[in-house]
């Protein structure tokens, strides 16, 4: 969806603001979960960004402050209509309003399907290296995860069906994708899509997209929803978000979304068994955040993360043996260093202590990557930039 120049926001990206003793995760935690120091480490690890969201989210919840009575939220009817208009508007995608059901952000979402669509002991198929929460959901609820490893193919993944049908036992029950994909960034093809698709009905399973990082795309680049692939719509959950599109993850709101009649009355009896209700905060950020504004917002945060990404690229493969795979969606840089011939303890040594950055581990994603480390670089350009600087001289012996 294009804006016209009335609807630009002319946000500053660039501004420094800052998070520490803010009960911020990325920041406030860095030290204490990677050694970073508080004072000058740059914290890349937690996928949120270090942006305001759009003023017409700040807008709705001045609003709500200045009126004062936080009580229990009721007609949702805005909130639907907005969801609506933004995946029709933006991802040329219908949405019953009877299909959407809203948790308390997506890894609630994933442990929700879990435990509406599987039982204990069955296995629930990755696609890794993934988003370490699913594995983490899936052995909480003492289901078994089912690793298919995707294909480095010079630098980009790739999925190998015939591979993923040999390790099939007839014991899993759900099939759980990401899409674009974290950590690798990839925005999967119209033939990729229909072969999970095809992947999840063979094996006859429940397939679980996860949508959360769709509107993150880079120029250039189409993201398709797994709901346009037919003949799907009868084992199809989709989920997404506000949260990662608008920064706005504390808001703690998600939505699961199930065309099915069957499945949803599933997914509604387990939700009703669990107590679970939105947050009223939530609902209004949302409802604002899908919006004409919103979307020129999102707009220029697509250009500003581009540049990010341009830079960082240049700089992260001009040092020999680190290689960042190339970003088609979302802004989190997957970064192989096995190129070094260094063990995973020492490059990781050398991001951490010499560069005194946090970054994500790849081993904690999956099989497959165990070479690798994910950095966040939805942060202003000024502070890649002097990521870039210090990366280069940890691995400066090698250049």
């Amino acid at each position: 969806m294009s804006f016209d120049e009335s609807e630009v926001t002319n946000v500053n990206f660039d501004e420094i603001i800052e998070r520490r003793g803010t009960h911020c995760a990325k920041w406030d935690k860095m030290e204490a979960v990677y050694g970073v120091p508080a004072d000058s480490g740059i914290a890349m690890w937690v996928a949120d960004m270090d942006f305001r969201p759009p003023q017409v989210v700040q807008d709705a919840l001045q609003a709500q402050i200045n009126h004062g009575v936080h009580g229990y939220f009721g007609d949702d009817s805005e909130y639907l209509a907005a969801i609506q208009w933004w995946m029709e508007n933006r991802h040329g995608w219908k949405v019953d309003a009877d299909a959407i059901f809203t948790t308390h952000g997506l890894v609630n979402g994933t442990a929700m399907c879990v435990d509406a669509f599987t039982q204990p002991g069955d296995g629930v198929v990755l696609f890794t290296p993934v988003y370490h929460a699913f594995a983490r959901v899936i052995n909480a609820a003492e289901r078994r995860v089912v690793e298919c490893p995707l294909t480095n193919a010079s630098g980009r993944y790739e999925m190998d069906f015939d591979a993923y049908d040999a390790l099939m036992t007839g014991d899993e029950k759900m099939v759980i994708l990401c899409s674009p994909h974290n950590p690798g960034g990839r925005v999967w093809s119209c033939e990729e899509l229909q072969g999970v698709a095809d992947f999840a009905k063979r094996h006859d399973l429940v397939l679980v997209s996860d949508e959360i990082h769709h509107d993150l795309v880079m120029p250039g680049q189409t993201h398709i929803p797994m709901a346009q692939i037919d003949g799907i719509a009868d084992r199809l959950v989709m989920m997404t978000a506000t949260t990662k599109t608008f920064n706005m993850a504390g808001s703690h709101v998600g939505n699961v979304i199930i065309a099915d009649p069957k499945m949803r009355q599933q997914f509604a009896a387990r939700m009703a068994a669990m107590g679970s209700s939105p947050n009223s905060f939530g609902l209004l950020m949302a409802t604002a955040a899908y919006s004409p504004e919103g979307a020129a917002w999102v707009d220029e945060l697509m250009d500003y993360l581009d540049g990010n990404r341009r830079r960082f690229d240049e700089a992260v493969n001009a040092i020999p043996g680190l290689r960042s795979m190339p970003l088609e969606a979302t802004y989190l840089a997957w970064v192989d260093f096995s190129g070094t011939g260094m063990d995973r303890a020492e490059f990781t040594e050398r991001v951490e202590k010499s560069a005194r950055i946090a970054a994500n581990h790849g081993a904690t994603f999956g099989t497959g990557g165990e070479s690798f480390m994910r950095f966040n670089l939805a942060t202003p350009r000024a502070r890649v930039e002097e990521a870039c600087e210090r990366l280069a001289k940890a691995f400066s012996d090698l250049q």
